[in-house]
């Protein structure tokens, strides 16, 4: 219990940390895209277009590209199967654009490949949004009735039946890096190989992808610190009874 007893003195501290990556990550995503975003790709092909080379290269030729409004709210939506690029991805040629593009049809090609993490993550969904809103409430109700509910002997079951609801994000996040890294991978591959951009245009879109992809690591790290300190509260409130 050492590991926990150091986690509820410094749990609020290493989430904090954790959520200024976050910021962190997130901001380094918006300035990478930018700068890339003014770089314009030789063969001029935009967003849409490079999505369909990269589906149409992996013998995937039932997903519909779409426009969505927004910035970078681009995303595949399996229910649909639909691609949708937000109004600086959509028409943009820039090497940013595409490479945004070319991630989001990798992952259209994992639907269609059956890949194993991506099927995960669609299947742990609809838990994980139960258990992301049922968590707090638990916890807080099972400490409650740990303090206040001498008679009640379940409250401490309660209030771990919530920390295990948190649980559940840590697991999708944790599922949501490999899906998210293969997916760029499959990308650049793609784009490589398709010589949709040329060896100096890849790089923009490289970096644009990695600076991405450290924002799921960035969530990952605030939801496992959060786990932590809430199941070291839990324990140290038992501990105290």
């Amino acid at each position: 219990m050492e590991f926990l007893d150091f986690f509820q003195v410094f749990g609020y501290l290493f989430v904090i940390l954790a959520s200024v990556y976050a910021m962190i990550a997130s901001a380094q995503v918006n300035s990478t895209f930018k700068k890339y975003s003014n770089q314009i790709s030789r063969r001029r092909l935009t967003g849409a277009q490079a999505a369909e080379r990269v589906l149409f290269a992996n013998g995937v030729t039932n997903v519909r590209i779409a426009r969505t409004q927004g910035h970078l709210t681009d995303h595949f939506n399996p229910k649909d199967n639909t691609i949708y690029l937000s109004d600086s991805v959509y028409d943009s040629p820039s090497t940013a654009a595409i490479g945004v593009a070319a991630h989001e049809a990798g992952h259209a090609v994992q639907h269609a490949v059956g890949y194993v993490p991506i099927k995960i993550r669609s299947a742990i969904v609809p838990v994980t949004n139960i258990g992301s809103r049922l968590s707090m409430p638990l916890i807080m109700i099972g400490l409650l009735l740990e303090i206040y509910a001498q008679n009640f002997k379940y409250g401490y079951e309660i209030a771990l039946l919530g920390v295990f609801c948190y649980s559940l994000c840590v697991i999708f996040q944790l599922v949501t890096l490999p899906t998210e890294f293969n997916a760029s991978h499959r990308a650049v591959e793609a784009l490589e190989d398709g010589m949709i951009l040329d060896d100096d245009e890849l790089k923009g879109a490289k970096k644009t992808l990695r600076a991405a992809a450290m924002t799921y690591v960035a969530a990952l790290a605030v939801s496992l610190m959060q786990f932590l300190r809430l199941l070291a509260m839990v324990a140290g409130g038992r501990r105290r009874e």
